[in-house]
């Protein structure tokens, strides 16, 4: 039965007690789900406040909130009517993991890339003032958002269009990774400035004593945002970009946070709060480790226990390669854009502090960076997921491509993965593949991930290693077929004309769909899609093809076997990769496969029917 709490018209309508109540009880909500089906766990807690104080404050159908990037928006989601579906988190048949247009008219955008808020919503409230449409636009922006130059690109125009703009700044002090660099120890020196605390605290103290200290409330707030724009640089800064700098405020008090968003609804222009909220708040081991609970698979909702991963994965496979070639080659250097943990490559940062950069949430800046060090003489392994490499294409092109610097890609999570349309890996080959002088390797197992590594490291050229999340292929004779330089070897003879090419870590995909059909049929592993086998291709041309790959259809193998036999005589070919015609979901991936027709019970029984 729903909790008629979970509503906007609940939040307006309560009292402050009532709303503590409500805080904790979504909370227990989020914890619940999260427990059952993963997600992101401790961002979500951090930000529950936050969210009752917005629709306490706004009408957020009038008042559209873009959050960025749409960790925190699970509190948001259950109080606008998606309770039931919120028991079924990341499910095909339940509540998106981030801001979804689609799901509801209270997410008036997609949210899954950082950067993206501030522009957003200053689109909208431009639109709103040009429309003489009431009310304002919001952003929600995590301090690790900041290092995305997007941001700053955004508030830069904030002066010009931005009349009706608010952005919140809640400031937790991390990103996935704890946040770096020189933005966030300026944040820092806010929140933690006892001189300038002191001294806001004493002044008020002193006024209070005065009868008329309510008429003098309005001169506190205007002293207390000169003194900012004085004493503090990031206030100077936004101030001086054309936005009244207010806060910080602690986002986790209702108490304060509920009268600061009053305060800020009555402002004409541009505004930014700074709010400073703990990851994890009111659930102990979140708070404790946040950073080991900002994305979790599931957990013990009393202990907070994760059960193990199992086995090895093909990040861990990464970091444990880079640790050992780092020991033979030091020019190696690896950069992550806040992903240090998520591509594997922690505990090299760990033993070779010198030689990981984490740039932040900054993946334009990573890849040319790592340009840059490849410049000087260094060969820097720039790891990245999928989703997030696809907002650096010119930086890959025209800073790596042109310059043949030698800059080794780790793309991770290339493949669909549980968090939806933004987060799918889907369609990097598409771009990747047409670029000149760029080999692409797709290793279908860990030990291929560190023969490829070493190939890639002696080819010195710009390349790619390209992986899905999880483990990698279990067949076990794949040993038996030493990874060649441009060679995609037939893993299977057959004795029919039925050709299945697999790419990469799908191999044991199609040594189960051919376990399944009548005759015995030739499967190819394709480790390389650029530079692509046309030897072994030409040479089949003229079976009927069936190609297997966690990408889209367009782009990737399916579209590389195409052109390649486009000059000779062949056979049909048939394609099973992610849809071309719209855009794929959230969910488990095992349930995706199946409405999609990519599980091995799907594909077995469409060969046989095309028979």
């Amino acid at each position: 039965m729903a909790d008629m709490r979970f509503t906007p018209e609940y939040v307006k309508s309560c009292d402050m007690a009532q709303l503590q109540e409500l805080a904790a009880a979504l909370r227990e909500k989020i914890i619940s789900s999260v427990s059952k089906n993963g997600g992101h766990l401790a961002s979500s807690l951090g930000a529950v406040e936050l969210c009752i104080a917005l629709h306490r404050v706004f009408d957020l159908k009038r008042d559209p909130v873009f959050f960025d990037v749409g960790h925190q928006a699970y509190a948001h989601k259950i109080l606008t009517g998606r309770e039931a579906a919120f028991e079924k988190l990341r499910h095909a048949d339940g509540c998106s993991g981030f801001p979804n247009h689609d799901e509801s008219e209270y997410d008036p955008a997609a949210a899954g890339h950082a950067g993206a808020a501030v522009s957003l919503a200053l689109g909208r409230a431009a639109a709103k003032e040009q429309s003489n449409t009431p009310g304002v636009a919001i952003s929600i922006v995590g301090d690790g958002s900041l290092t995305c130059g997007i941001s700053f690109e955004a508030l830069n125009s904030a002066r010009a269009c931005g009349k009706r703009l608010i952005v919140i700044l809640n400031d937790n002090q991390m990103a996935i990774s704890p946040n770096v660099g020189g933005l966030s120890r300026c944040l820092n020196r806010i929140i933690s400035g006892a001189r300038y605390n002191r001294f806001r605290l004493a002044v008020k103290q002193w006024l209070s004593h005065f009868s008329s200290y309510r008429t003098l409330k309005r001169m506190i707030n205007r002293f207390e945002d000169l003194v900012k724009g004085i004493v503090l640089p990031p206030g100077i800064l936004f101030q001086e970009l054309g936005l009244r700098y207010l806060g910080p405020v602690n986002g986790n008090n209702l108490a304060e946070l509920v009268p600061m968003l009053e305060r800020i609804s009555r402002i004409d222009g541009p505004v930014l709060l700074h709010v400073t909220t703990r990851k994890g708040c009111g659930c102990s081991f979140a708070e404790e480790s946040p950073q080991v609970y900002h994305g979790v698979s599931g957990f013990e909702p009393e202990t907070g226990k994760i059960p193990s991963g199992g086995g090895d994965n093909f990040s861990k496979a990464l970091g444990r390669h880079l640790i050992k070639a780092a020991e033979q080659h030091p020019d190696i250097h690896v950069v992550s854009a806040a992903m240090l943990d998520g591509t594997g490559v922690g505990e090299f940062a760990l033993k070779n502090p010198s030689r990981c950069h984490d740039v932040g949430i900054a993946e334009e800046h990573a890849v040319i960076f790592s340009a840059g060090l490849a410049s000087g003489n260094m060969r820097p392994v720039c790891a990245l997921y999928s989703t997030f490499l696809q907002r650096a294409l010119d930086c890959i092109y025209c800073e790596v491509v042109l310059n043949r610097f030698p800059v080794i890609f780790a793309i991770d999570r290339a493949g669909a993965v549980e968090d939806g349309p933004t987060h799918h890996g889907i369609y990097d080959l598409g771009f990747l593949r047409q670029l000149p002088g760029f080999p692409i390797m797709n290793p279908a197992n860990e030990d291929e991930l560190g023969v490829m590594f070493d190939m890639a490291y002696n080819l010195s050229l710009p390349c790619a290693l390209r992986y899905p999340r999880g483990a990698g292929a279990r067949y076990p004779e794949l040993s038996d077929f030493p990874v060649v330089y441009g060679k995609n070897p037939v893993i299977r003879q057959g004795t029919g004309d039925i050709v299945i090419w697999a790419l990469g870590a799908e191999i044991d995909t199609a040594l189960a769909v051919a376990d399944m059909l009548p005759e015995k049929a030739t499967v190819v592993l394709v480790r390389f899609i650029a530079p692509f086998d046309r030897e072994i291709a030409v040479e089949l041309a003229e079976k009927r093809h069936y190609t297997i790959e966690n990408h889209c259809v367009k782009g990737g193998l399916f579209t590389t076997l195409c052109e390649t036999l486009s000059s000779v005589p062949h056979g049909r070919i048939t394609p099973f990769g992610w849809s071309e015609n719209e855009v794929v979901g959230h969910g488990k991936v095992s349930e995706l496969r199946q409405k999609y027709g990519l599980d091995v019970n799907s594909i077995a029984e469409k060969i046989m029917k095309n028979e």
